[in-house]
């Protein structure tokens, strides 16, 4: 397939699994999907910010040796942001702590936003910013997609204009199916929903098309989502129909699967 000009705007993120683990990971929705997308083997800009100590340095080190390009991270005063993770006995995630750090604050400036235009798709992720990067970016004919399921308040999410719109809808067909009419009727052009173990569906109101999951031996689901997204989006944007497209997702998100974390990295003690 060709190599495309991707960017994705948002969120970073340190995963710091506490003790008896006591190992972190760099991740994050639009970290993963930007990096996904690089090692398919496309251009990708990754538009973000972090902080000034060590997590950031590590975070822009692992997306240029992943051939992510970094010429519009911003470089913050203040901390990089970070996930504190509990492992239950079952195995179980619990997620102890949260802080966004220099994240919460992140626009694009003026030049990213000349930038962004630019790009063959943008694809957007967690961002706080009352929906500012999706409007202007659609207002500026631009192709956009978001992940309208990442973990942020509504004021920030919302779906029109947008040429993709991604959900999770977890093991719920019938969901599946409500929320992809709910992304059609609020704006967007092409609904695709993921559906845990059932695997995934999208449609565009005229066009429908669903597939399952790749069995494979499971290591870690951390970025599956992610990495669905980034197969969908390598595959479609070069002009797939939505079958393919969701194929290439699932493939995607079945390699990630096989592994610690989002994308391939050697695990950091805490």
């Amino acid at each position: 397939m060709s190599r495309y000009r991707f960017a994705v705007v948002g969120d970073n993120c340190v995963d710091r699994f506490q003790p008896p683990v006591g190992q972190s990971l760099i991740g994050g929705n639009a970290i993963n999907v930007a990096v996904q997308l690089a090692l398919l083997g496309h251009q990708v800009y990754y538009f973000g910010a972090v902080g000034r100590d060590i997590d950031g340095a590590r975070t822009r080190d692992l997306l240029v040796e992943n051939g992510v390009r970094v010429d519009y991270l911003q470089i913050l005063p203040g901390e990089t942001a970070y996930t504190n993770i509990d492992i239950t006995e079952t195995g179980d995630r619990i997620f102890a702590h949260e802080d966004f750090g220099v994240c919460r604050d992140y626009i694009p400036s003026e030049e990213d936003f000349a930038a962004l235009a630019g790009m063959t798709h943008v694809h957007i992720g967690w961002v706080a910013d009352r929906g500012i990067v999706r409007r202007r970016l659609t207002q500026a004919s631009a192709s956009v997609s978001q992940d309208v399921s990442v973990n942020n308040e509504l004021v920030h999410l919302g779906v029109d204009s947008l040429h993709i719109a991604f959900g999770s809808a977890g093991e719920d067909q019938q969901k599946a199916e409500a929320m992809m009419q709910t992304f059609l009727r609020g704006g967007a052009r092409l609904a695709v929903v993921t559906r845990g173990g059932d695997g995934s569906a999208a449609t565009d109101g005229k066009e429908h098309a669903q597939t399952g999951i790749t069995p494979v031996n499971v290591v870690d689901t951390t970025g599956a989502g992610d990495s669905f997204i980034a197969g969908f989006l390598h595959a479609f944007i070069a002009g797939s129909n939505l079958e393919t497209s969701l194929v290439s997702g699932r493939e995607s998100a079945a390699r990630t699967c096989t592994h610690v974390g989002g994308f391939p990295q050697e695990p950091q003690p805490l």
